[in-house]
């Protein structure tokens, strides 16, 4: 079986390295991408009924791995189109604290400050768009944030992805882009995720753990004899 670890457990020794960490159901206990579209629905920003249908069957997609991640992105969005940067701010400041700080783990803020106190390079890897998961890497103190990029025109989001979606492969192909603009290096990196669908930056990293996996993703990591740790318990 593989190590279940605490917070404050390491691999074997540890040098000065890169810490990557996925954001929803890994560092927060629950889905900051869900979440904002039950918080959207309650303000009103979107018709209720078939917002949350439609919310519920992308989450539905994305646990079994078949995610069309451009027509969610989309979707997503959508909410965000046309409104004024000031009201976003706003409604984003309402969901922190009535739908975001719920969801805090105090083992997760625990493990990051372990790696920070180790002298390591702190990095947010998320499928979520950068509106929603901004500020909370923010509140979390970690400044470097990948996340899939919403388009912006004079200032206002239009609706549309821009870039390459953070999310399976396409978290490896940001991830190699970041690692050239910011000159660090993967040698030695640490991964936490939760999802079956990190398994492309989990398999490329030295350092993969299953935090709190999906039933997929625990049975890849017995078998492969990855860390094991729960940020819940």
């Amino acid at each position: 079986m593989p190590a279940r670890l605490s917070p404050i457990t390491h691999y074997w020794g540890h040098a000065v390295t890169l810490a990557i960490f996925d954001l929803d159901n890994t560092l927060l206990g629950g889905d900051s991408d869900y979440a904002w579209g039950e918080f959207a629905v309650k303000k009103g920003l979107v018709s209720a009924d078939e917002y949350r249908a439609q919310n519920d069957e992308f989450y539905r997609q994305y646990q079994q791995g078949g995610l069309d991640i451009d027509a969610y992105l989309r979707f997503a969005l959508a909410p965000l189109a046309g409104r004024r940067p000031e009201q976003l701010a706003a409604l984003h400041r309402e969901f922190m604290a009535d739908y975001i700080a719920p969801l805090r783990l105090p083992k997760a803020e625990a493990l990051i400050e372990q790696h920070r106190a180790a002298g390591d390079t702190l990095l947010i890897i998320t499928a979520t768009n950068r509106f929603i998961t901004g500020p909370i890497a923010d509140s979390l103190g970690i400044d470097n944030l990948l996340a899939s990029d919403a388009e912006m025109v004079d200032g206002h989001y239009t609706g549309v992805p821009s870039g390459t979606p953070c999310f399976q492969e396409g978290k490896i192909e940001r991830l190699k882009v970041w690692l050239q603009e910011s000159g660090e290096t993967l040698p030695g990196a640490y991964f936490y995720s939760d999802s079956h669908n990190d398994l492309p930056l989990l398999k490329w990293v030295d350092k993969p753990v299953a935090v709190d996996p999906d039933d997929t993703l625990r049975h890849h990591a017995e078998q492969a004899g990855w860390p094991i740790l729960s940020l819940r318990d």
